[in-house]
């Protein structure tokens, strides 16, 4: 997967290649173990099924808002769309350096560190928000909580409606099936770490058999 490194000023184009067709395959591969229509897909998700059939082909972008709803209608974590699996079973050494990539047409760059594991029950993003971005998030599935550290200047959070600034070092916890959302009021990019937990019913499960 060719990688990008974030912004300084101008926003960069939409996904690469490789990663456009990583999210395509993904879906694609998703579908087809459950035996979904593009309808059953569109149904389950309220993605629309012809920017569904965009995404299968790699033609279009899609939101993070819209990388969200389709996860969590196909009861997936989002890094799925992202980055391959790491085996937890030894060391595993990640560069943030090497896997940002723009995985939206969003200003916002992620580095999957380290991709959902059902064995640990997390993923860990690195998140650079371009300065001006913000981004309002629907409601995740139940028992998904998400744990944000600031690493690089400043950025804020919304939290039962209310903005909450952080600066770098500050971390917050947070029930993430509510709206919430995210900022940069700043004039450079905001860099924060995004642990995401997936408990209880949003846990992933595996595909039906057969």
């Amino acid at each position: 997967m060719s990688k990008n490194g974030p912004p300084s000023s101008a926003p960069a184009p939409s996904a690469t290649p490789a990663l456009a067709e990583h999210l395509a395959a993904t879906l694609r591969r998703l579908r087809a173990e459950r035996g979904w229509s593009l309808d059953r897909a569109a149904g389950e998700t309220g993605v629309s099924k012809a920017m569904l059939g965009q995404i299968e082909r790699a033609e279009s972008s899609p939101t993070v808002a819209t990388l969200w709803r389709i996860a969590s209608g196909f009861h997936t974590p989002l890094s799925a769309f992202i980055d391959a699996p790491v085996r937890h079973e030894e060391a595993a050494f990640r560069s943030a350096a090497a896997l940002r990539d723009r995985p939206a047409s969003d200003p916002m760059w992620v580095a999957p560190l380290f991709p959902y594991d059902a064995h640990l029950g997390f993923e860990l993003l690195e998140l650079t928000l371009a300065p001006g971005y913000e981004r309002h998030s629907e409601p995740h599935l139940a028992g998904v909580v998400e744990h944000v550290i600031v690493i690089r200047g400043t950025l804020e959070v919304l939290i039962e409606g209310r903005w909450h600034p952080l600066k770098e070092g500050d971390a917050v916890r947070f029930a993430a099936d509510r709206p919430h959302g995210y900022r940069n009021l700043g004039d450079a990019p905001a860099v924060c770490h995004n642990l995401i937990c997936y408990t209880g019913v949003a846990a992933p499960q595996p595909a039906p058999a057969g």
